[in-house]
């Protein structure tokens, strides 16, 4: 039996992931804040988008190619970076954004992943997206521009949905500290599971290793409260207008829920809005990602990424329809990467490719813009 038969869907990869990573890491990857209200309505909102099929239209032949920040990409789709990544599965950055590249999508790092610009930039092929936790130290931050300049990141993503770090209870409740620390309750989990205890004890324990080069702090702290947040600072308008004047590549800013920041946001010279709640990981009161999008589309011509609940080809179609110009994914391509190993993402990939192009012909359209104006809500 293939990979499509036995892993069709995310929720499959998301099964088989559960089964295969130890349950403190489980809850890192999957879980939210609060009562993970958000989360639930990220998917609600999602499923209350609608479109009537179309009959008659004969054959339909779907073209997923987008272009976006002056790329083209086959697909509407590129990975969203995740802080810790490799503590997902081993070499996660690195298997990622060597995935990414041979399929011509974006992959973005994160400052709090466990691998630097230098050891991931070379592999997206000058095309990598970095994704800035704002380091409070003037220094600091021009040191971290540099870094992802010089190691070949062309777009920058400043990420401003984390003024204060999160609860996520259930993280907490796991055990798991920054640097992970193996407690005898939680090697007990890791005993359970042999490839990913294999992995990690071939490459070490992970840790953030860009910001090793800023701080000697190497105590243990809360999940959510780790050695980034000594470093960095809730950003401001004029944070922003630093940012633009001093890197000269593409500059996006994540996080936006409101359509009353996007003039502010255009005068500031962003390249594009991502539109995110961060999949309810922050902030348990926050409107559904998918909900603001066609207001955020509305009050500006700026290139719309969006992230927050998606599931599969059907949702990503569902964004677009809605104003977004481009999708990304940060849980799924974990899921698929403990799920399958380093064939996981490209999996996934095609099965988001197949998703879309089978959604497509139930409509009668051959690209996924041509499904703006067409949904409508149930």
């Amino acid at each position: 039996m293939d990979m499509n038969s036995r892993f069709p869907a995310i929720t499959d990869l998301r099964a088989r992931a559960r089964q295969r990573i130890p349950r403190f890491v489980w809850e890192y990857l999957d879980s939210a804040t609060g009562t993970e209200a958000t989360q639930r309505r990220n998917r609600a909102a999602l499923d209350r988008i609608l479109f009537t099929p179309s009959i008659l239209h004969g054959e339909i032949s779907s073209d997923l190619t987008t272009s976006l920040l002056g790329e083209t990409h086959p697909l509407p789709v590129g990975i969203a970076p995740l802080g810790m990544s490799g503590l997902v599965w081993p070499d996660a950055e690195r298997t990622l954004a060597t995935a990414a590249t041979r399929a011509g999508i974006p992959y973005g790092l994160s400052t709090v992943a466990t691998q630097t610009p230098e050891t991931i930039g070379p592999l997206t092929g000058g095309k990598g997206w970095f994704q800035l936790y704002p380091p409070r130290d003037t220094e600091i931050r021009r040191d971290m521009l540099r870094r992802a300049r010089e190691s070949g990141f062309s777009t920058l993503i400043l990420t401003v949905d984390v003024p204060v770090a999160s609860r996520r209870e259930r993280q907490l409740r796991s055990g798991l500290t920054q640097p992970p620390r193996l407690t005898p309750r939680l090697l007990a989990q890791v005993a359970l599971r042999p490839a990913w205890a294999m992995g990690t004890a071939r490459l070490g324990m992970p840790h953030m290793r860009t910001l090793d080069d800023y701080s000697s702090d190497t105590g243990s702290k809360d999940s959510t409260a780790h050695v980034g947040y000594l470093l960095r600072t809730s950003p401001d308008w004029d944070y922003l207008d630093w940012l633009r004047e001093h890197w000269q590549g593409n500059l996006v800013v994540k996080g936006v829920l409101n359509p009353a920041d996007v003039p502010r946001l255009e005068r500031s010279g962003v390249d594009a809005i991502w539109v995110s709640n961060h999949a309810g990981r922050q902030f348990d009161a926050a409107p559904a990602s998918i909900e603001v999008l066609p207001a955020i589309r509305a009050a500006t011509t700026l290139p719309l990424i969006m992230d927050s609940g998606i599931e599969g080809g059907l949702d990503i179609l569902r964004a677009i329809a809605q104003g977004a110009d481009f999708v990304m994914l940060g849980r799924a391509f974990h899921y698929a990467l403990a799920a399958l190993g380093q064939d996981g993402p490209a999996h996934l990939i095609d099965t988001l490719a197949r998703d879309m192009a089978a959604n497509l012909g139930q409509l009668g359209v051959a690209r996924p813009t041509d499904l703006r104006g067409l949904a409508h809500l149930g």
